[in-house]
């Protein structure tokens, strides 16, 4: 007999209090019922169950088998399920929360492209700076870059890492020259990022210590990441900002890379969903895919 599911009926029948109830729950005879148990016994070379014409019992080891029988068949049961989920295609509505620039240039791309590869699929996204509570809000899926606040019943996984560079057009350049060296940057206009009503300093790494932080001064202060690259472009100042947003203008030469003797600046990008038991295979490919896809939009 084939051990594993001898176990199955041995568990069912101690769970249904009887054989017979076992039986019918399984749609075999009894005896077959028996066959399974004693299998096991002989096998164990314990006794498992006592049993008179009016009840049964399990025995010191019984009991002890009962246990490991009812964690192996979970744990059974559960293999079954990562291999039924992961042929299981994606469907139903996913919804996603991520910040703005970072979705519309990099995210929503990756996941359009899986909504047409699965047509069950659903998209519900949200562009947002802000962070939302993402259990209360109702969210599958969000997306967050650089260091994460409070992750209680949430699983995080990193998917790409966001590179920061600093740029600056060639007018300026020929205006205030160029800065050989971070230490130069007080000297010049920067183009500075506020948002939710804070200054971001720009941050450069220091081996064996937290990042450097620098705070250049200038007369531009805007809360998009994309007016201020814009008004880089323009010659209003120096700006720091992910590679993947100014790769096309530095392509160009509308913008020109400086610093790059310097390390640079990784901004962490994660994936978090709600913890659970089981995973949504439309939250698994999701992940799945951004976190492929992603790094190679952001090198």
């Amino acid at each position: 007999m084939d051990r594993l599911t001898s176990m199955a009926v041995f568990v069912r029948a101690v769970d249904l209090g009887s054989f017979a109830a076992a039986a019918d729950a399984l749609e075999m005879s009894g005896p077959m019922v028996g066959k399974h148990v004693r299998f096991l016994e002989d096998r164990l070379g314990v006794r498992l169950l006592n049993r008179t014409t009016r009840r049964q019992s399990l025995t010191e080891a019984g009991q002890a088998y009962y246990e490991r029988c009812r964690a192996v068949l979970a744990e059974a049961d559960a293999a079954d399920t990562v291999v039924s989920d992961a042929r299981s295609e994606p469907r139903g509505r996913l919804r996603v929360t991520m910040p703005a620039l970072l979705g519309r240039h990099c995210i929503a791309p990756l996941l359009m492209k899986l909504a047409r590869k699965y047509p069950h699929l659903e998209l519900d996204l949200s562009f947002g700076d802000p962070i939302a509570d993402i259990i209360e809000a109702g969210y599958d899926l969000a997306i967050r870059t650089g260091d994460l606040d409070d992750q209680s019943g949430l699983i995080a996984r990193r998917i790409a890492s966001q590179r920061m560079v600093v740029c600056g057009a060639r007018l300026y350049l020929r205006n205030h020259g160029r800065p050989k060296s971070i230490d130069d940057l007080a000297a010049h206009q920067a183009i500075i990022y506020r948002r939710s009503g804070r200054v971001r300093p720009w941050l450069f790494p220091q081996e064996g210590g937290p990042p450097r932080e620098i705070m250049p001064a200038g007369r531009l202060r805007l809360d998009d990441l994309e007016a201020i690259a814009d008004a880089a472009v323009q010659g209003m100042g120096l700006a720091w900002l992910p590679y993947w947003l100014v790769r096309e203008r530095l392509d160009t030469g509308a913008l020109v890379r400086l610093c790059s003797d310097q390390p640079e600046f990784l901004y962490e990008c994660h994936a978090l969903w709600p913890r659970s038991p089981r995973l949504p295979p439309k939250v698994r490919t999701a992940a799945d895919t951004l976190a492929a896809a992603l790094p190679k939009l952001m090198t």
